[in-house]
């Protein structure tokens, strides 16, 4: 189980957790909107200075490869931050798709990392503090500071990094205890909930990250034929179990599997939780079994609910 007194600190006040090894990486010219508007699935174009939004880089097929957050500092700069595992993904796209544009990509990765600070007053601790929209962000000493779901995240290189903990001084959490509050939001994350198998509507991705109304970019046609006139074959759920899961444990309905445990956890307040992409045939309030010991849960809708 998390550790009540972390869990009470991000539910109640504020608490830090270093998000190392995700991927940073710069575009800046004259047709750097253009062109990352043309890759992924959200209006990067509508961006003004100082906002930004949630996006996916999809294959031809309509499958997600990379999920990833593009914020709109200036009018010919934009920032791209992604998991980690989306790196290589972003930088062969960003160098081989840019050539002859208008468009310089840097990779800023090895250097710079995420501080998150997760909490109700996250956003009251930091002077100048973005506004109240998630994506939200403004330049601070320690970085670029980015409103999310739950707080505020600081985009910073070593030195910042380092000048934020000392300065802020928001106590340090651990890893788990934000990955329960991640969990409780319902939201997926790359490689755990969603891979290179899943279309952006299976994920829940269709209200934060796609766009119907811009202009083409790599795997739209699934896209919106699955959206205007399709079902997917599959939902990201909430799962209510009775003894905790590991990711890739099966789940069950009837005598057919219909799916594999994601990202889990034990709540202090829900208990052992998890999500977990669903075929539809096992709707909310169905009761499945999880793991080889045939474990009872329940599917429920996203986010937990108290």
């Amino acid at each position: 189980m998390i550790a009540t007194d972390e869990y009470e600190l991000l539910r109640q006040d504020v608490g830090l957790v270093e998000r190392a090894g995700r991927a940073v990486l710069e575009l800046t010219g004259a047709e750097a909107a253009e062109f990352l508007q043309g890759q992924v699935t959200n209006d990067v174009e509508a961006l003004t200075p100082g906002g930004g939004c949630y996006a996916a880089l999809l294959d031809h097929k309509g499958k997600v490869r990379t999920d990833l957050r593009v914020l709109r500092l200036e009018a010919d700069r934009l920032i791209v931050d992604a998991e980690g595992a989306g790196r290589a993904v972003l930088a062969h796209v960003f160098q081989t798709y840019s050539l002859g544009r208008q468009v310089k990509y840097t990779d800023l990765s090895d250097d710079h990392t995420v501080l998150s600070l997760i909490g109700p007053v996250a956003r009251p601790r930091l002077d100048p503090s973005p506004g109240e929209q998630e994506h939200d962000h403004v330049l601070t000493p320690y970085g670029i500071a980015v409103t999310t779901d739950v707080g505020v995240d600081l985009i910073c290189g070593a030195r910042q990094a380092t000048a934020a903990r000392a300065e802020l001084d928001v106590p340090e959490v651990s890893a788990d205890a934000a990955e329960c509050v991640r969990i409780e939001s319902g939201r997926p994350r790359l490689g755990l909930d969603m891979d290179g198998t899943t279309i952006p509507q299976e994920a829940g991705l269709n209200d934060r990250a796609v766009s119907f109304t811009k202009g083409c970019y790599v795997g739209q046609e699934t896209v919106a034929r699955l959206f205007y006139k399709g079902k997917p074959n599959r939902h990201l759920r909430g799962l209510r179990l009775s003894a905790a899961a590991s990711q890739g444990d099966p789940i069950a309905f009837g005598d057919r599997q219909v799916g594999s445990v994601g990202s889990s956890c034990v709540s202090p307040v829900h208990g052992p939780i998890a999500l977990a992409l669903v075929r539809r045939e096992a709707a909310p309030g169905d009761r499945v079994l999880v793991g080889a010991a045939g474990e009872p849960a329940t599917v429920v809708e996203l986010p937990f609910g108290a």
